[in-house]
């Protein structure tokens, strides 16, 4: 009887669901994206830095480390994302983020999931978001970086510390600023929990590195409060 009302359901529509990137119709109830949208947020396989994840070349390009990975190491041990902040995936950030459509906030996660899945060496001992200041967070009303760092504790089973590193300094946003200002305007930006932190292997999570400033200052404050490693984790990778 169940199966009949389902299937009934179905066919008149009332049991459809929508793409959360078009809005087709679909009948998938896990929130995934129809089949066009879906290849269009396929990951990045090649043509980048496995430091830093730079984009050099096509997707089919070996990945390669990058000539200022190899002349100034980045702060971290491994750099994961998912793929490139253009396009499909691009919109489904910005959605989110400035948008407030939390519907798609189970897409972003499991993009985040299956880019751990790839390129992970090894399971963390927690998860740390890369805060928002007070005044911010205020503003916006939630940290997207933590709601994606939650969605990996629970798939990994491990503690999300969301108070493990702060932002003591109200900054302007970076997307406003050039390359050198980014760097001047987030150091010393942030403050670590030193016994929280302090001889764990952690997993640092935001959803879009563009200069790599802030995930940097990020790390380097991690690592002075006695971290024993720290790995990036992002959803989207600027081009430039």
């Amino acid at each position: 009887m169940l199966a009949l009302l389902k299937a009934l359901a179905e066919k008149s529509g009332l049991a459809a669901s929508r793409c959360p990137l078009c809005g087709q119709l679909t009948y998938d109830e896990s929130g995934a994206p129809c089949q066009a949208c879906a290849r269009s947020l396929s990951p990045r396989t090649g043509g980048f830095c496995p430091q830093c994840g730079e984009i050099f070349g096509d997707d089919d390009g070996v990945p390669t480390t990058c000539p200022d990975c190899l002349h100034t190491p980045p702060p971290w041990d491994r750099f994961m994302f998912h793929s490139v902040h253009a396009g499909a995936l691009r919109d489904l950030i910005l959605a989110h983020k400035f948008g407030r459509s939390f519907s798609n906030a189970r897409l972003m996660a499991r993009l985040a999931e299956e880019a751990f899945a790839r390129h992970a060496r090894r399971v963390p001992d927690a998860v740390v978001p890369v805060p928002l200041h007070r005044r911010r967070l205020a503003w916006r009303g939630f940290n997207q970086s933590t709601e994606l760092g939650r969605a990996l504790g629970r798939k990994l089973s491990i503690p999300v510390q969301d108070r493990a590193l702060s932002r003591i300094r109200h900054t302007a946003p970076q997307t406003r600023l050039d390359h050198t200002g980014r760097q001047t305007n987030i150091k010393a930006a942030f403050a670590a929990d030193a016994a929280t932190v302090k001889g764990r292997r952690l997993l640092l999570v935001d959803d879009v590195y563009t200069t790599g400033a802030t995930m940097r200052e990020c790390a380097r404050t991690l690592n002075r409060a006695g971290a024993a490693a720290v790995d990036v984790l992002v959803l989207a990778r600027s081009m430039g």
